[in-house]
């Protein structure tokens, strides 16, 4: 047997490999590793600042609004995922060229990265407040254990997901109740509002809190065995988890004033079960997010996803500070370009379906229409003054697909350039 023929039996997360029918899981599973990724506290923070900015209508309509985009977009890549069995890094190898894949791979893999810093010191730094220690100390403690779950693959999520999902519903539950009983309802908690924000402001916050990391959907629904499970458990993390998420960020924020969940959840007296929910719930997004930049730094370097996993996880914990003080910015840019990728990969599959389907390697080593679309995509995300950024980034990474695809002949580039 040969080196690399023996490192392809025990990859057993299929880094660079189709996910066989022999490895694939059924609804219950996916649908907690699904909820897992969508449970993320970021998005009731997001939900906070939309019950600050938004009455009650204007709250249910926005949700209603980005929901929507959110669970059409991650449907269809949740869809492609589960169909092909290939990962979003695997699927960018068709769509982008064996080459041109870095491109995707590298944006996604910096990107979940520089979350997996930021979530690890926005638990780390308030509770390093409450439990009075040094947030260094809490910062290394988060970083290993969840380093060490995200190394086990997608059992580790799926173990990590039972535990989180059901801790972070019951303490949302609990504050969301708390403040509805204590405001006098939930018209009167949400007539606090200050009412800063409009519908399709509040609508664009909803869609840009995860259209990022929804992306990646296809590196978890691959492991589904069906295309419907993986739609559905999709769809109802995206449009029912993910709203849940906001309704608990907002209820408590129109209530307390305030638009970090966690102070929100202080001011409601709620410190302790916070740390341990709070705590849970950026554990299974951190592991989503060192899971997803492994398979995109194994798809470049072509070494197992295990090994860049505690390289992603050593990274983003040692620079996790740093990250939350000064990369936020930074990441939102990047954000741009990723929602492009997922529109260039769904297209570029429903026009050469069979492609993808014949289980034949990428035979194309850059198609240009797909790559200069996530630059311009990116570009466009960031400079268009109006509208919504992601939106307008896929749009105009479609419209370049097609011109510089149809300049390039199909986006090709002639192998002979990499010889």
């Amino acid at each position: 047997m040969s080196k690399n023929t023996k490192d392809a039996v025990e990859d057993k997360d299929y880094s660079l490999e189709r996910v066989p029918a022999t490895a694939r899981k059924g609804f219950w599973p996916m649908f907690f590793i699904m909820l897992g990724f969508t449970f993320f506290s970021a998005s009731m923070s997001v939900g906070a600042k939309l019950g600050i900015g938004l009455n009650l209508q204007g709250f249910i309509w926005a949700v209603l609004i980005g929901s929507i985009v959110l669970g059409a977009y991650t449907g269809v890549l949740g869809y492609i995922g589960s169909h092909t069995g290939m990962s979003l890094d695997l699927l960018a190898q068709h769509s982008f060229g064996k080459k041109g894949s870095y491109l995707p791979s590298a944006l996604i893999s910096f990107t979940q990265i520089g979350w997996f810093g930021v979530g690890a010191a926005m638990f780390a730094i308030p509770a390093a407040e409450v439990l009075h220690v040094s947030p260094v100390v809490l910062v290394v403690i988060a970083g290993v254990c969840m380093t060490l779950s995200a190394y086990r693959g997608i059992e580790g999520l799926e173990i990590v997901s039972y535990i989180s999902v059901p801790l972070i519903a019951v303490l949302g539950i609990y504050s969301m109740s708390l403040a509805i009983g204590q405001g006098g309802g939930l018209e009167a908690v949400f007539a606090k509002s200050q009412g800063t924000l409009t519908i399709a402001g509040g609508a664009g916050l909803v869609i840009g809190s995860f259209v990022s990391g929804g992306t990646a959907t296809p590196n978890f629904t691959r492991y589904a065995k069906t295309n419907k499970i993986a739609i559905i458990t999709t769809v109802i993390a995206f449009f029912v988890g993910n709203s849940l998420m906001f309704a608990f960020g907002a209820t408590g924020g129109a209530f307390t004033g305030k638009d970090d969940i966690f102070y929100v959840m202080i001011a409601q007296g709620l410190t302790v079960p916070a740390l341990i929910a709070l705590g849970a719930n950026i554990w299974t997004t951190n592991d989503n997010a060192l899971y997803t930049s492994g398979l995109g730094l194994s798809n470049i370097t072509k070494i197992r996803k295990k090994p860049m996993v505690v390289i992603a996880g050593v990274i983003g914990t040692v620079l996790s500070i740093w990250l939350y003080n000064n990369f936020v910015g930074w990441l939102n840019f990047l954000n741009a370009a990723l929602p492009p990728v997922g529109a260039l990969i769904s297209l570029d599959f429903f026009l050469h379906k069979s492609d993808y389907e014949s289980g034949a390697e990428a035979k194309k080593e850059v198609k240009w229409g797909s790559v200069i679309g996530v630059i311009c995509g990116a570009l466009a995300g960031n400079l268009i003054p109006g509208g919504i950024a992601s939106i307008n980034a896929m749009v105009v990474s479609v419209i370049c697909y097609f011109v510089i695809g149809a300049i390039a002949k199909d986006g090709e580039v002639s192998d002979k350039v990499f010889s």
